[in-house]
């Protein structure tokens, strides 16, 4: 997946920009290395992007191209995310069989806790397996399980939407922060690279991108609790994506935070024009409001 993203994200800077060449910078992360361990184990959220990350800082790379997902909600210093692409689809899958067909206590294979509680509060019954690797590897493993959950995106890009059983609604199962988006961060002072890759912007992605992330960030950046968020963004007509004051109309954001067994699980919808105050609305609501705060001691 990785190295997809990186080339789109080439193919579009030569279409921006024709003749310019990419040369690709392969960088192996701890998230790669170690697939037989959950993801909390092994650093939580940022297991694919610090090493990418340390590539840029240290001049190996100029730029480094993530899935928007596996970003922590704080940014290194000296680095900036100079373009959010125009967002893939920002639902889960479900391959193997739909949550109907599911019979009772099937095994689920996901190792996102988002996952596994949010089905659990839907299905009690069911039981779930640890499952990680690139999505072939998922793939092959499919017949021994029930179901398993990967996001539809991934699915699309990799041309294996065929394996797909349902594509699940998030108002069936809210997504992970930034699911479905692609970033692309640079050097901060890097003004060059900073200003081609910025051709590459998807303002109204960005400005769902700003309120999804400001939520996880509220929550305390980089937990690992079930957690998600989701925005529809509704242009106003401008393209100004740094504007907050109405520049794109309304931004609708629906969050979710409950206990790693599914017996908690807590949502809410909210509206504004400031993606990251609204991001952070929905955080205080959830987290004092609704009694969410217990749910991270």
């Amino acid at each position: 997946m990785a190295l997809w993203q990186t080339r789109h994200a080439a193919a579009l800077l030569a279409g921006a920009r024709p003749g310019l060449g990419v040369e690709e910078v392969v960088v192996s992360t701890v998230g790669d290395r170690r697939t037989d361990l959950p993801i909390a184990e092994i650093g939580g959220k940022g297991v694919f992007a610090k090493e990418v990350q340390a590539a840029v800082l240290d001049g190996r790379a100029d730029f480094a191209v993530h899935s928007g997902k596996d970003l922590p909600s704080a940014t290194p210093p000296g680095l900036v995310i100079a373009a959010v692409l125009e967002r893939g689809d920002a639902r889960d899958a479900l391959v193997g069989a739909t949550l109907a067909e599911l019979g009772p206590g099937a095994l689920v294979a996901t190792g996102a806790p988002r996952r596994r509680a949010q089905l659990a509060w839907l299905r009690p019954d069911l039981t779930f397996a640890d499952l990680r690797g690139n999505v072939d590897t998922r793939l092959r493993r499919a017949p021994e399980f029930g179901a398993l959950v990967l996001g539809h995106a991934g699915l699309q890009r990799l041309g294996r939407a065929d394996a797909v059983a349902e594509v699940l609604e998030p108002s069936v199962l809210v997504p992970q922060v930034a699911q479905g988006t692609i970033a692309i961060e640079c050097r901060a002072d890097d003004a060059e690279t900073g200003e081609l890759l910025g051709l590459l912007e998807h303002a109204p992605t960005r400005v769902g991108f700003r309120a999804e992330r400001a939520y996880l960030d509220a929550l305390g950046g980089d937990c690992t609790l079930p957690a998600g968020a989701h925005a529809i963004v509704t242009p106003s007509g401008t393209d100004d994506a740094d504007g907050v004051d109405g520049a794109f109309g309304t931004v609708e954001l629906t969050a979710v935070l409950a206990s790693l067994d599914g017996h908690v699980l807590l949502r809410s919808t909210g509206r504004g024009e400031d993606p990251e105050a609204l991001g952070r609305a929905l955080a205080g609501e959830l987290l004092d409001g609704s009694g969410g705060r217990a749910l991270l001691l």
